[in-house]
C-alpha cells in the first residue's frame, strides 16, 4: 500500500489544514494510508498527544478511515519528519509552501543558496508534493 507522511502543526494553524487538505485528497486520489505527523518540540514542553492530534483533524475534516496519527519528541523538526519518513518508508510527503519556505531558511543559513526540493528529494528517497497554502 502507498504512504503518504504529512507533517502538521498542533494546534492546526490554516496552512496545516491547507496542506492537510492537499494530503488527504493525495491519498484518497491514490487510495494510500496516510500518516499525520506532528513534531511536538522537547523545548516548548506542550504535551500533545496523538489523540489531541487525531480530534483535532477530525474536528476539521472529519474521520478519516486510512489516517495514522503519530507524535513524535523532538529538539529538531526537520530530522524527525525525515526519520519518520524513513520509518514509515513512505511513498509521498506533503508539506505545504509555508513549510518548504522555512527549511528553504534553515538550508540557506547553512549551505547558503540551496536547491530546497532537490535536498529533500535526496534525503527522504520519495515523492515530495509542496502544497500551495
Amino acid at each position: 500500500m502507498t504512504t503518504v507522511v504529512v507533517p502538521v502543526r498542533y494546534p492546526l494553524t490554516r496552512h496545516s489544514r491547507a496542506t492537510l487538505r492537499a494530503a488527504i485528497d493525495l491519498a484518497e486520489e491514490r487510495d494510500a494510508g496516510l500518516t499525520i505527523l506532528h513534531v511536538d518540540l522537547y523545548q516548548n514542553d506542550n504535551r500533545v498527544t496523538w489523540s489531541d492530534l487525531k480530534h483535532a483533524v477530525e474536528r476539521s475534516f472529519g474521520q478519516l478511515d486510512n489516517a495514522r496519527y503519530v507524535v513524535r519528541r523532538s529538539f529538531l523538526v526537520e530530522e524527525t519528519i525525515l526519520d519518520e519518513v524513513a520509518a514509515e518508508d513512505a511513498d509521498v510527503v506533503v508539506i505545504g509552501s509555508a513549510q518548504a519556505s522555512r527549511w528553504r531558511r534553515a538550508l540557506r543559513s547553512l549551505l547558503g543558496e540551496p536547491d530546497i526540493e532537490a535536498y529533500l528529494r535526496e534525503q527522504l528517497d520519495c515523492e515530495l508534493v509542496t502544497a500551495a497554502v
